[in-house]
């Protein structure tokens, strides 16, 4: 019984010796830049579904405060999207080119799909302040963090 503590009392503490290092964090010093997290919001919908619409503008100028946002619309929000374009309005909500030029005043990046363009009829210099056309590689290159998807 006594040789079965002895054997036990030494596994434990071989088994404790071999654990790594606790790592504690270095200190932030204030000059580094943190990776913040991305978020991609996606909206497809217009003058048919305003809440649709709304939210997720929203969503984009709230989360811009603390995160790197992008605005993707393409599909028939494009419809909204030019310089004398209807604007789009809901209960409890600004209105959407209200949302835009905030986004716009935070530098957020909004874009609108240059096919879905083309086919609405609606060239590039029709698109209201704020607005630019899509480009693939803006789409991974707004966040240096994770990129999270809302999909409207």
């Amino acid at each position: 019984m006594k040789t079965s503590g002895i054997f036990i009392l030494t596994f434990l503490l071989i088994v404790s010796c071999n654990q790594p290092p606790v790592q504690t964090p270095a200190p932030v010093s204030g000059n580094e830049i943190s990776n913040r997290d991305g978020i991609f919001i996606h909206i497809t919908q217009c003058y048919d579904d305003p809440h649709s619409v709304l939210m997720p503008l929203k969503m984009a100028v709230m989360m811009s405060a603390d995160k790197d946002v992008l605005v993707y619309l393409d599909i028939h929000a494009v419809q909204f999207l030019t310089k004398d374009a209807k604007d789009i309005t809901f209960a409890d909500f600004e209105s959407a080119h209200t949302y835009i030029k905030m986004l716009a005043e935070k530098g957020v990046g909004v874009y609108a799909c240059p096919t879905c363009m083309k086919i609405a009829g609606i060239a590039p210099e029709d698109l209201m302040q704020g607005v630019q056309v899509a480009q693939k590689d803006k789409f991974f290159n707004f966040t240096k963090g994770r990129i999270i998807t809302l999909d409207y």
